[in-house]
């Protein structure tokens, strides 16, 4: 699954640039210049530390994102923040030299939505983001630019969605991304090869739109997901980490 980046400037944080998340705050890290200076990451910690504070204290996460960030790792750690999530970005070259052979039809707004709400939040009960999907973010997502129902690939049986595959096109990188933004299977529909099958179908998609880069998320902590993207030729392109640190009250 895919977690968005948003570009962090340098020099200490707005007071913008933490938001509210369900057990405390957040601030991002993403893709930092590989110049900035240590003392500028920790003026940047210090400032975000100081207004969770201002608010009452609780808990601070921050995200280091990109590659090239040993030295803003550091840091981060040395603040005294401990890692409680890694996720890994995962790429192969395509197209994947492996047949597959399943039934799956693309998205249909307005008519999909409450059964894929339902099959996403019961293979997702677990996941920090995914978890709880309603129609209005499902609506959200849709209505970004890069939303493509033909890239939104269902699979069903006997009538009923039994797993998906939703990608996404990353035009404006360099090279272009073909990305599996989410991919599950209806725990009900375990053991029967669906996954590999839909991640092969989703990646021939991308294919066929002409790319040549194949690319997904995953925790690093999801052992049988990263078994089966090694399998099929993914390795770990970068790693995000998601540190976090209890602030006091002023």
């Amino acid at each position: 699954m895919s977690v968005p980046s948003p570009a962090a400037g340098a020099g200490a944080p707005a007071p913008e640039a933490l938001r509210r998340v369900d057990d405390g705050w957040e601030l991002d890290l993403a893709d930092p210049e590989p110049d900035l200076a240590a003392d500028a990451i920790t003026d940047r910690l210090a400032a975000a530390a100081r207004a969770v504070a201002a608010q009452g204290g609780g808990r601070l996460h921050v995200w280091v994102r990109g590659e090239g960030a040993d030295a803003v790792r550091t840091s981060v750690e040395a603040a005294g923040f401990e890692v409680v999530r890694a996720l890994h970005q995962m790429r192969r070259p395509l197209p994947v030299d492996e047949p597959w052979d399943l039934d799956v039809r693309p998205f249909v707004v307005g008519q999909d939505e409450d059964a894929w709400i339902e099959v996403n939040n019961r293979a997702f009960a677990w996941h920090p983001e995914q978890a709880g999907m309603t129609r209005e973010r499902l609506a959200a997502t849709m209505a970004e630019p890069w939303f493509d129902p033909a890239g939104f690939l269902l699979h069903e049986v006997d009538g009923r969605l039994a797993g998906f595959c939703w990608t996404k096109v990353h035009a404006d990188t360099d090279p272009p991304l073909g990305e599996i933004f989410v991919i599950a299977v209806d725990p009900a529909a375990h053991r029967r090869g669906l996954g590999r099958q839909l991640v092969l179908a989703g990646l021939d998609h991308l294919h066929r739109r002409d790319l040549r880069v194949g690319m997904l998320y995953t925790e690093a902590d999801n052992l049988p997901a990263l078994r089966l993207y090694e399998d099929l030729g993914f390795h770990v392109h970068a790693t995000d980490r998601r540190y976090a640190k209890e602030v006091p009250a002023a």
